[in-house]
């Protein structure tokens, strides 16, 4: 195989060591070995980095793909298939292009829109980053997703059970169909008064049968759950990801430490954010709405629960719901500057969130996510200190080279 070295870059490899001056050495999808110091080992192909910063690739923790400007649930119902089809493919270039090598699934406006992607880009026909596929939503009558009225039905983004066996024969589908990752609406949510953040419709046999099902068939689940009872129920059944998690108390947050080296935590800070500040006023959610809403509460007890749950070493991964016309695909990495300014997370221990911790739920034997002899090779090359200034993750055009799967999908000119 050819092999490349990325020489004399400032190395951060998101083991918890401080950067280094160094080179990398790649040998197919694999990084063959790091190198200290000044050493240059020969190589087929050598990219001079000039001392820029050299991180682990991202992982969007919670990812849409096929949310695209969405401003209502009207923007991922009516929308054919084979027009979205091609929203999710641009929703997987624009995190690629953003540094974002890999997408954790949360969930799609249609079951199978991420695992099309997801298969052409393993193909090699469109650009995107490692991808594990969500599906729809599932949820129960009356609940988050569930947009019927006795006198007006209508189809909502989500799948609906009632009781275990539906809830079995659901997840059977969505792994049939080639789901990576199932998602439970197991609490409910802002954007449905009639089910606020702190209720939990879902039972706790509905959620441990999804749970066992999914695990059954290798498959991995996650649950929205902003209520102190749903992240209760999520724990014990087995639930894998966490999203949200608002609200919390003292039991919670032990049963989540205890849990640590199992689950991965996905707050959603930027959506709220862009609510409460006024920056989603031009589509109509100004601050005040926001506080109709009972954004700015959500967002004290977001602080108050992973800012503990940071001290408890839990792992969070960065992103969520990003796809509004306010939380655009590609700018994840927002998420970076709201977990320092929210949470209380050091820039180095942020960007372990973005990399590390996302390349553990991607991979679990570890082979993502750290500039290690041995890893995949997937990494992004930054003109200017990252540590110092983490919101050049921003700027595109500061991501001088990106490598997924040791092939280079963006290099220096």
């Amino acid at each position: 195989m050819a092999t490349t070295l990325i020489a004399q870059a400032t190395i951060f490899d998101a083991t918890c060591a401080k950067p280094f001056t160094g080179s990398v050495l790649i040998d197919g999808n694999r990084i063959a070995s790091v190198i200290t110091g000044r050493d240059r080992p020969q190589a087929d192909h050598v990219i001079e980095a000039d001392g820029k910063f050299l991180m682990p690739g991202m992982t969007e923790g919670h990812g849409h793909l096929s949310f695209e400007n969405v401003t209502a649930t009207e923007n991922l119902i009516t929308p054919c298939p084979e027009e979205q089809v091609f929203t999710a493919a641009r929703g997987a270039k624009a995190l690629l292009d953003a540094g974002f090598t890999s997408v954790y699934g949360a969930s799609e406006a249609k079951l199978r829109l991420a695992v099309a992607v997801r298969n052409e880009v393993n193909a090699g026909r469109i650009p995107g980053p490692r991808i594990r596929a969500g599906g729809l939503e599932i949820s129960v009558t009356g609940a988050m997703g569930d947009e019927s009225k006795e006198h007006n039905p209508r189809v909502g983004p989500s799948t609906l059970v009632d009781g275990p066996e539906e809830m079995r024969k659901a997840v059977r589908t969505h792994c049939r169909e080639g789901v990576d990752n199932i998602k439970l609406d197991v609490s409910g949510d802002p954007f449905y008064p009639s089910t606020p953040g702190h209720t939990t419709p879902m039972s706790f046999e509905e959620i441990k049968m999804a749970v066992d099902t999914a695990h059954a068939y290798g498959r991995k689940i996650n649950a929205h759950t902003r209520s102190i009872q749903g992240s209760k129920d999520c724990i014990r059944a087995g639930v894998d990801g966490l999203f949200h998690c608002e609200y919390s108390d003292e039991a919670l947050l032990d049963m989540m430490e205890e849990a640590k080296d199992r689950i991965f935590v996905v707050p959603t800070i930027d959506l709220f954010d862009c609510m409460a500040t006024g920056k989603a006023a031009n589509w109509g959610i100004t601050a005040e709405v926001a506080g109709w809403m009972g954004i700015p509460g959500l967002i004290e007890e977001s602080i108050k629960t992973h800012t503990a749950l940071r001290q408890r070493g839990v792992r969070h991964l960065i992103g969520g719901d990003f796809g509004f016309a306010w939380s655009a695909q590609g700018a994840q990495a927002r998420d970076l500057q709201h977990f320092i300014k929210y949470y209380g997370y050091s820039s180095a221990d942020a960007l372990i969130c973005a990399t590390r911790n996302g390349g553990q739920a991607m991979m679990a034997d570890g082979s993502l996510g750290t500039i290690e002899a041995g890893k995949l090779a997937d990494m992004v090359l930054v003109d200017g200190d990252v540590l110092a200034d983490i919101s050049l993750l921003t700027d595109t055009s500061k991501l001088v080279l990106i490598m997924k799967d040791g092939s280079l999908y963006k290099s220096p000119a």
